[in-house]
């Protein structure tokens, strides 16, 4: 039975890592120093942490083979899914993750989800050490009365929706109405808000799925709220941010200047980056805009607004019960200075009609394993410097080490310093010293278990597991596997080349060669391609027969 998880590089860099020659068992500090045996590492998650764990040891253990296992078809995690689709410059740090994943000693391992398809105690019988990156997959919850109606969505399934996260495809907001709300004043929030209120001709530029781009064309949606519990002093959004948000295209800002009163004073001692924000918010409040910004914004249809010291009490329900009609916020005064104030409430209250409410007020992390320790209270796996406690030879990094705090950067030096307590811990012996079979147990329990493999080209071509004729969501597809030539998932591959055809047109002319290819349409989207044939090409585990590069090229030539 072929295994389940495909390979998404080119077949080229899937070399089977070899078992030391008979009889030569050196100690693990002439491993590292001789090359004899390479360590065999595994990392679930394939977000930035995951990658950036795996590039710090591939750099400083010259025989380290990395195994990166992913839930999902396609690597990078929030790169891919979370980023806003107007944002392209945040994603270009998947030109360096695709660098690691060429590496003869690097491989991703899409489709298997850990703690279901796979232990991980498995995985750590198999490997000399496994990290866990897999990131903060859920969200905070808001735990009030009404959370539950129609139209209550967390940001983070709504950015996931409008990004093609196969969880989110089906979330089909109801973007009928006039107001949205949106609790939480943080880059997501803002994200949030800019893609509602974005025209779509200018959303047709960028990378959001088809679905998303249809429903956002028939939006209603006119007025955008962003409420925080705190005060301007105290938002987490950026300024480049806000400065986007400013500057949008058909829309017009609603700042209250009554909350900015003496606020002027108090930015003095703050630090430049917070005080260059909280500065531009008031100008933005209190000073009136310049010939040429009063003309755009006089013009304006749509508006948008933060309401400060507020804090969601109930989400306010229609009369027959089945639909968002406003949400009840409790006014909030502060209990201290600074970005360390605490919002208290006031025994006040205000509801605030709406027909969506989106909630980004964080995310968290879930346990994957019963055998993983964990912390609910914190939303993290418990760990010294990234070394899992009281468990040998399993590490952690990124947003499930220290909580979904920071930007890619901070990622990257969590990550670093992971991968240098697992270096360290391989130096000094601490690690198993004998041969681990790396992936090839892996891919034997997995087909042990009846797990095969999602069809290739069903992937590439957005059809994704049911579209493959006999293929059962989450068990694998029977009827595309191999190469395409002969497979019986071509006729539907030729439909949806047709059906994809125009919006590929729309999104741009597809070069023959060479190019960055976005597929829009697709929801495990493939992007960032050396080549759409060469593309195509990498789904499989080994070259392409004469036959099919005619297909691949085929299909390159009726989407350009």
């Amino acid at each position: 039975m072929a295994l389940r998880c495909w390979s998404w590089w080119h077949w080229s860099a899937w070399r089977r890592t070899r078992p030391p020659p008979a009889g030569r068992t050196p100690s693990f500090l002439q491993q590292f120093s001789t090359q004899e045996q390479p360590p065999q590492i595994c990392v679930v998650g394939s977000g930035p942490a995951g990658f950036y764990t795996a590039q710090h040891l591939l750099k400083h253990h010259p025989r380290a083979h990395v195994d990166i296992y992913e839930k999902q078809l396609v690597p990078f995690g929030l790169v891919r899914f979370g980023v806003a689709p107007d944002h392209p410059e945040v994603k270009n740090v998947i030109n360096t993750f695709t660098q690691t994943a060429r590496s003869d000693r690097c491989a991703f391992r899409g489709n298997v989800v850990v703690g279901r398809d796979v232990a991980v105690s498995e995985l750590q019988a198999a490997y000399h050490a496994v990290v866990l990156s897999y990131g903060a997959e859920d969200h905070q919850a808001l735990e009030i009365p009404g959370e539950e109606l129609p139209g209550v969505f967390s940001a983070r399934a709504f950015v996931g929706w409008y990004n093609g996260l196969p969880e989110n495809r089906e979330l089909a907001p109801d973007l009928s109405c006039d107001t949205a709300v949106i609790l939480g004043q943080g880059n997501v929030a803002l994200d949030v808000a800019r893609i509602l209120l974005t025209p779509p001709e200018h959303l047709e530029k960028t990378d959001i799925t088809e679905a998303a781009l249809g429903v956002l064309r028939q939006s209603r949606v006119k007025t955008v709220w962003i409420v925080g519990r705190r005060g301007p002093l105290q938002v987490a959004f950026t300024i480049k941010e806000l400065r986007e948000m400013i500057l949008l295209p058909g829309t017009r800002p609603m700042l209250d200047p009554a909350d900015f009163l003496g606020l002027q004073d108090r930015i003095k001692e703050v630090p430049r980056q917070r005080k260059r924000l909280t500065e531009l918010l008031l100008r933005t409040a209190t000073e009136k805009p310049g010939v040429e910004e009063a003309a755009r914004r006089a013009l304006a249809s749509r508006t948008w607004g933060l309401r400060f010291f507020r804090s969601p009490q109930q989400v306010l329900s229609s009369p027959d019960g089945r639909q968002v009609a406003g949400i009840r916020l409790a006014v909030t005064r502060l209990e201290g200075v600074g970005e360390a104030a605490r919002a208290v409430p006031t025994g006040d209250a205000e509801d605030l009609a709406c027909g969506l409410v989106l909630s980004s007020v964080g995310y968290k992390s879930r346990p994957i394993d019963p055998s993983v320790p964990f912390d609910p209270k914190r939303g993290v796996i418990p760990n010294m410097e990234g070394r899992v406690v009281d468990v040998p030879g399993l590490y952690c990094s990124g947003w499930v080490k220290r909580g979904p705090t920071g930007v890619i950067a901070t990622t990257m030096t969590d990550s670093f310093l992971t991968g240098q307590m697992l270096l360290q811990d391989l130096k000094a012996g601490l690690l198993p010293s004998g041969p681990r079979p790396g992936y090839a147990a892996i891919e034997a329990l997995l087909s042990s278990r009846g797990l095969g493999p999602v069809g290739p080209a069903c992937l590439f071509l957005g059809l994704g597991e049911a579209g493959c004729r006999g293929g059962v969501p989450g068990q694998g597809c029977w009827e595309a596997q191999g190469e395409v030539a002969g497979s019986s998932g071509d006729a539907a591959a030729a439909g949806a080349l047709s059906r994809s055809r125009a919006a590929w047109q729309r999104r741009h002319a597809v070069p023959r060669r060479g190019a960055r290819v976005s597929q829009r349409d697709s929801a495990p989207r493939l992007c960032h391609l050396p080549a759409l044939a060469r593309g195509l090409g990498c789904l499989f585990q080994g070259p392409l027969s004469t036959s099919s590069w005619q297909k691949v090229a085929l299909a390159r030539d009726n989407l350009s």
